[in-house]
């Protein structure tokens, strides 16, 4: 399965799990390093375009993320509501669903309402108890991501993955650390 890469103009990179910044408190991979399957990417970029015409840039906080990695997540919050059990395997693992939110054209993140990786009710799509303008600000990301082909997570404002992402197998642990190397 080939991993490629994110690299574009108007996406940044801010991996929240290769830091502490996280619903963990701890680094969770060591590399900062953003790879998608590359019809994820293709769709990546595809929402970057949109966001861009609208003055908006795309900021990724996860994408692949390794299968030991996966474990450690589950060991933190073994809740199948917000993480992905890792003996089935991840939407992540396979390459093919993104973390991310908007931020304005000048890098100046927008508000969502809540933080990335809190897992309540209101981080979910549809909440109204968040303010009026972060309500705003989810729409605008459902938006670009939709019309991107990218199909949004019930509970997660910040998840996105290709459509019937069991169709991509999850990566061994040997493709994971030839694709982290290239």
């Amino acid at each position: 399965m080939p991993l490629e890469k994110i690299k574009h103009a108007a996406i940044d990179i801010d991996l929240r799990y290769a830091t502490p910044d996280n619903l963990t408190g701890q680094v969770i991979y060591h590399h900062a390093i953003a790879f998608l399957h590359k019809d994820a990417l293709a769709a990546l970029v595809c929402a970057a375009d949109l966001a861009v015409a609208q003055g908006l840039r795309l900021r990724v906080l996860d994408a692949y993320r390794p299968s030991a990695a996966q474990w450690r997540l589950w060991g933190a919050l073994p809740n199948p509501r917000f993480v992905a059990d890792p003996r089935i395997g991840s939407m992540h693992t396979r390459g093919v669903a993104v973390d991310l939110t908007l931020n304005h054209a000048d890098g100046t993140p927008l508000d969502m309402g809540t933080a990335f990786d809190e897992m309540t009710e209101q981080s979910r799509h549809g909440c109204t108890d968040i303010p009026l303008l972060a309500q705003h600000n989810r729409r605008l990301l459902l938006d670009v991501m939709t019309a991107a082909g990218w199909v949004h997570h019930p509970h997660e404002w910040w998840h996105y993955n290709l459509p019937d992402p069991c169709r991509f197998p999850p990566l061994s642990d040997e493709v994971e650390g030839e694709a982290l190397l290239k």
